[in-house]
């Protein structure tokens, strides 16, 4: 006989846009009965996701607070003709605490890992083992849909936590160290301070191809570490991905490969930076948006996340024209070229273009001057779009 679990909205996909959905409805409508199905033994996968405190806003910080594993105040960057130091708050948040958190907010029997999904409707979910969820309204979390919808560069990366013989004395992340050798596109190492013994270190490139040789780039960060005098005791965690860099597409093509009159939410609705590829502001804006919605029915929240999303890619063809210049304009070796002038540019510029929110005034001022890349080559690639 086949088991039912009834709830008022049910999330497919218990990532990082699905968990903070969950906490969002938990916090702030406690009356919802929340259900997150995964196929995973736990809620968020292997992940680190970091942001800077401006990308979320103040309202919504109590989402994110409890997720957050490590924050320092300021990072660096370096190229080879620029370093500099920021001010802003940073954070990373870790799996592991969107799982802990999670768990705390719903009831166990409404938390189903290691759960296979055969199909997703606006009001139901079927799972494989035969249980089935009837929901006011569901919403689909399960990552990318159809990516060829969209003219696309790759940023991806593998990083590795390591646990140092000693303490390596960095205060502060560097978010981008492009002194390294420019290989495969725009290389840049990652490193995050965890402990004065550990440091996360992620191997990243803004490449043509998602294709990832591991062992390659876990040699490279070997490499990077020796070269700083880090002597690496173990290492005691692993992730690697690629990220969609958007350069021009069809939404509505990909927002409909995802599933016909269902919400979503993350990158399966196309909720990501343009450029960066990360979606954690975007996760906590879709949380919070419906937390806050008056109708949590499946047809109404398919509405509402699409409407979100769609004004979101509307409002981005600037970065997405960026992008093109990037992976169109730009030698793959010169690409750093790009960063390296962007990190010149107004501390909050900088601020509000990794939160999506950059001005008339930031974007006139990030096309101001003599581009870092051949101009004709810019025309071309920025008419070349789709």
């Amino acid at each position: 006989m086949t088991e039912t679990i009834s709830c008022d909205v049910a999330i497919v996909g218990g990532g990082l846009s699905g968990g903070l959905i969950a906490l969002a409805l938990r916090a702030r409508r406690p009356d919802v009965r929340v259900a997150i199905v995964d196929r995973g033994a736990a809620l968020g996968g292997n992940h680190i996701w970091s942001f800077f405190g401006s990308d979320v806003a103040r309202v919504d910080r109590d989402l994110v607070i409890p997720m957050i594993a490590h924050v320092w105040q300021g990072y660096d960057v370096a190229f080879p003709a620029r370093r500099r130091t920021l001010p802003a708050n940073y954070y990373s948040v870790t799996s592991e605490k969107l799982d802990a958190a999670v768990r705390a907010a719903l009831p166990p029997e409404l938390v189903l890992t290691e759960r296979k999904v055969l199909g997703a409707s606006a009001t139901a979910v079927v799972l494989a083992d035969g249980e089935r969820i009837e929901a006011g309204g569901v919403i689909d979390c399960r990552g990318a849909a159809d990516l060829s919808a969209f003219d696309l560069g790759w940023q991806k990366f593998v990083g590795q936590e390591l646990l140092l013989k000693r303490p390596h004395g960095v205060e502060r992340p560097v978010v981008m160290d492009a002194t390294v050798d420019q290989i495969d596109g725009y290389r840049f190492v990652y490193t995050l301070p965890f402990a004065a013994d550990r440091m996360f270190v992620e191997d990243t490139y803004y490449s043509d191809t998602p294709d990832i040789d591991r062992n390659m780039l876990a040699a490279r960060i070997g490499t990077y570490a020796a070269a700083k005098g880090w002597k690496v005791r173990a290492v005691e965690r692993e992730e690697a991905g690629a990220l969609p860099v958007v350069i021009d597409g069809d939404f509505d093509r990909y927002w409909a490969s995802g599933g016909k009159g269902v919400a979503k939410a993350g990158v399966r609705a196309g909720l990501f930076h343009p450029t960066t590829g990360y979606s954690l502001p975007d996760a906590v804006r879709t949380a919070s948006l419906i937390a806050g919605a008056g109708d949590l029915s499946g047809a109404a929240l398919a509405t509402l996340t699409h409407d979100h999303a769609r004004a979101a890619w509307k409002a981005r063809g600037f970065y997405r024209m960026l992008d093109a210049m990037l992976f169109r304009a730009a030698e793959p070796a010169e690409r750093y070229r790009v960063l390296e002038r962007f990190y010149g540019l107004d501390a909050r510029l900088i601020a509000r273009f990794y939160a999506g929110r950059s001005t008339l005034t930031d974007k006139a001022r990030v096309l101001m001057g003599r581009p870092p890349v051949p101009v004709g080559r810019a025309i071309r690639a920025i008419r070349g779009r789709r």
